[in-house]
């Protein structure tokens, strides 16, 4: 259920959990509200219909995804802490090619086979293996369907926010380059830089090498 409400990207209401569960509306309250309690989701209320007024109805309680970080490590470690004095120790002396190229070197490594995606359909698989959380944004046709050549896939987490949010041109770059290597620069997708708030820094989308 908590699968559920991240990889929708918005509010979500109990009766929509339920359905998509497939348990009851009453079921899914009680799991929503201690995902809740246990700091995953955040909960609110509004009016599904989006109405106002009389006769618009009792505002219904929503689900989303917490803003905060949640880890477990047993016994303690503490990587946070090394990869911020790397990324700070890496920016004040330049080292952000030398950076970059390791992380295009460790993306190529990351490959299952030497051949890159061969479209964007296992670009996201690869991604949500990753973690990255990924979901596709097409534009819309004249007739409302969405045109493969101009979809791209969207990151909704980034793996490295923590460290982004304190150096972000030095971890974005590294971001970028570790997936440049992992879907080539040559192939059927590439990755770019799409920053938008709430969101990975990168994007994929069908590159102009349709050939390959």
């Amino acid at each position: 259920m908590y699968e559920y409400v991240v990889a929708q990207g918005r509010e979500v209401g109990r009766v929509e959990a339920a359905e998509a569960a497939g348990v009851s509306r009453t079921l899914a309250a009680h799991h929503l509200d201690k995902l809740t309690e246990a700091g995953l989701l955040e909960s609110g209320s509004r009016r599904l219909s989006g109405r106002s007024g009389p006769g618009a109805g009792r505002p219904a309680k929503v689900y989303t995804r917490a803003r905060g970080e949640l880890s477990v490590s047993l016994p303690v470690r503490d990587y946070r802490t090394a990869a911020t004095l790397l990324a700070e120790a890496a920016e004040q002396a330049g080292l952000d090619d030398g950076l970059r190229a390791a992380a295009h070197r460790q993306g190529a490594a990351l490959r299952d086979t030497a051949t890159p995606c061969g479209n964007l359909e296992e670009a996201v698989n690869v991604l949500a293996a990753r973690g990255y959380e990924p979901h596709v944004e097409g534009a819309e046709d004249t007739d409302g369907t969405a045109k493969a050549a101009a979809s791209v896939v969207r990151l909704r987490n980034c793996p490295f926010h923590a460290v982004a949010e304190r150096f972000p041109p030095l971890v974005c770059g590294m971001n970028l380059a570790l997936l440049q290597g992992l879907f080539g620069t040559d192939g059927p997708v590439r990755a770019r830089m799409g920053p938008r708030p709430g969101e990975c820094c990168v994007v994929i989308e069908n590159s102009k090498n349709q050939s390959h």
